[in-house]
């Protein structure tokens, strides 16, 4: 697997498959059973204190100093980094500004992720690695980490994000990976993804009478990947030829459409095509 310079890649995997794993080793708190990892242009078995002076870490479950304030935190990670950023300037990109001198240990778990953010951005670092990082963050904040992310894209930034809400990495990722199991099964750009899989596209049908009374006649079609019932409408995911034998088993089954649409497959669709079974 290949993350390429300046591109905002997504990792995804069902609880277990390996994804905290893999940033460990990336960052050598891990030793690989196999193979190697390069980083930068590093082994980083040879020189992980190289690769981590140039990657900004958020790490899943970060826990701040209970007893230092927000300002505090970033001070220390200014010093540590040896770097010259000014505390101020990343808590207000962040959205910490107004709680700079609270301490830490008052602080939701939404301003929690913003602080470790914010410490991850110190230096402006090479490799951004996000594990996890929209976690407890308000619609506000994850609009913030979304443009803090293509921000750090622009200037040209490789951004690593491991996230379970996938609808925040089809939002900003170029490419994504899936591992199941320990298995990478798929590296691509979303777009690629769909056509690897035949995924085709999500088609909403709106009937008169309950979704439930047809949904398990649209499920067993060829080419029919995933049926949802939204209030009186079916949400299927499909491909493009099987979308005219949904509509036509449908009205065999008894139901009126009253109208239909058609929108590209979700990244969780997609995310379940390659996942299933994997728990």
């Amino acid at each position: 697997m290949t993350v390429e310079s300046g591109e905002v890649f997504g990792f995804l995997g069902p609880n277990g498959a390996g994804k905290s794993t893999t940033i460990d080793i990336l960052l050598h708190y891990t030793h690989p059973s196999s193979g190697s990892v390069n980083v930068l242009g590093h082994d980083v078995t040879d020189t992980p204190v190289a690769v981590r002076e140039r990657v900004g870490i958020l790490p899943e479950g970060f826990a701040p100093f209970e007893t230092m304030t927000g300002r505090q935190h970033l001070a220390y990670a200014i010093e540590a980094a040896d770097a010259d950023d000014e505390p101020e300037a990343l808590l207000e990109r962040v959205g910490l500004a107004d709680a700079a001198d609270r301490s830490a240990a008052a602080y939701s778990t939404g301003m929690t992720q913003r602080l470790a953010l914010a410490m991850a951005l110190v230096g402006s670092p090479d490799v951004l690695i996000l594990d996890e990082p929209s976690t407890g963050l308000d619609p506000h904040g994850v609009r913030r980490m979304r443009e803090i992310v293509r921000a750090e894209r622009d200037r040209g930034t490789t951004v690593f994000f491991s996230s379970h809400i996938l609808a925040q990495v089809e939002a900003v990722a170029d490419r994504v990976a899936i591992l199941r199991a320990g298995d990478l099964v798929a590296v691509d750009t979303i777009d690629g993804l769909r056509e690897t899989v035949d995924a085709g596209s999500e088609l909403t049908v709106d009937l008169t009478g309950e979704p439930a009374a047809v949904a398990p006649v649209v499920a067993s079609l060829d080419g029919v990947s995933t049926v949802d019932e939204r209030d009186d409408a079916l949400v299927v995911g499909c491909t493009a030829d099987a979308k005219l034998r949904v509509l036509d088993e449908i009205r065999a089954a008894g139901a009126t459409i009253h109208d239909f649409s058609t929108g590209e497959t979700s990244l969780e669709e997609l995310f379940v095509s390659y996942t299933e079974g994997a728990t």
